[in-house]
């Protein structure tokens, strides 16, 4: 099949295809600074062997789950010898926006609101959204701003929110299988020509926060457990 290249990014490049879908090359690449691994980084800090098989692998163990439970996904298939996965096209909201799903207050969640509520605490699959924009430290926005601001409707905000946390859920549990606990976890979100929601990129370990025994695994280490 025929592909051509269409963006180059950080962790990824892609490719149209000639069936109208598209073809997500992962690559070795890892954000980071000063040599070091940090999914929260904006630019390519090192290349880390491997990185982009388990990333890919994770993806597609994922994206069978999620599929299989009649959750919409951009997954239609994986090539794991060539490091690639076809895709559906979509459509980003926005200039891009990330959705998180917080089952306990960590991280920034604590850094904002720390003054109500103690490190660690339960959080009922509380789901919030941020713009992709490294300049603005990405900003959070609400329901109503998001309406405001055209990038999506009422509807599809609730579409969003709703999957998030069902898929959040089949991502906890299958770790938790494994005696590991997800704390957080952050998705991308498309919608097709007719403005269905789906689930869009990649769930690999860089896109979690995981703790096992009450400690936090770096994601490299994660994707290692995972698959052992």
């Amino acid at each position: 099949m025929e592909k051509k290249l269409v963006y180059t990014g950080k962790t990824k490049n892609v490719f149209a295809l000639d069936n109208g879908n598209y073809l997500l090359k992962f690559k070795d690449d890892c954000t980071g600074k000063d040599g070091v691994f940090d999914p929260g980084e904006n630019s390519v800090g090192l290349t880390i062997e491997g990185v982009g098989d388990v990333n890919l692998r994770m993806s597609v163990y994922y994206f069978e789950k999620i599929n299989a439970a009649g959750i919409r996904t951009h997954f239609v298939s994986a090539d794991l010898n060539e490091t690639t996965m076809e895709v559906l096209p979509a459509r980003v909201f926005g200039h891009g926006l990330e959705v998180i799903c917080r089952l306990k207050a960590v991280g920034s969640f604590i850094r904002r609101y720390g003054d109500y509520i103690e490190p660690g605490t339960d959080l009922p699959a509380y789901v919030e959204m941020t713009f992709k924009d490294d300049a603005k430290g990405d900003p959070l926005v609400t329901k109503d701003g998001l309406i405001v601001l055209n990038v999506m409707t009422g509807e599809q905000y609730d579409a969003i929110k709703e999957m998030t946390q069902k898929i959040t859920k089949i991502v906890a549990d299958d770790m938790l299988e494994k005696g590991l606990v997800l704390y957080d976890i952050k998705f991308e979100f498309g919608y097709d020509a007719d403005g269905n929601v789906m689930l869009i990129d990649e769930i690999a370990s860089g896109n979690m926060r995981v703790y096992k025994d009450g400690e936090y695994i770096q994601p490299m280490t994660l994707s290692e457990l995972f698959f052992a």
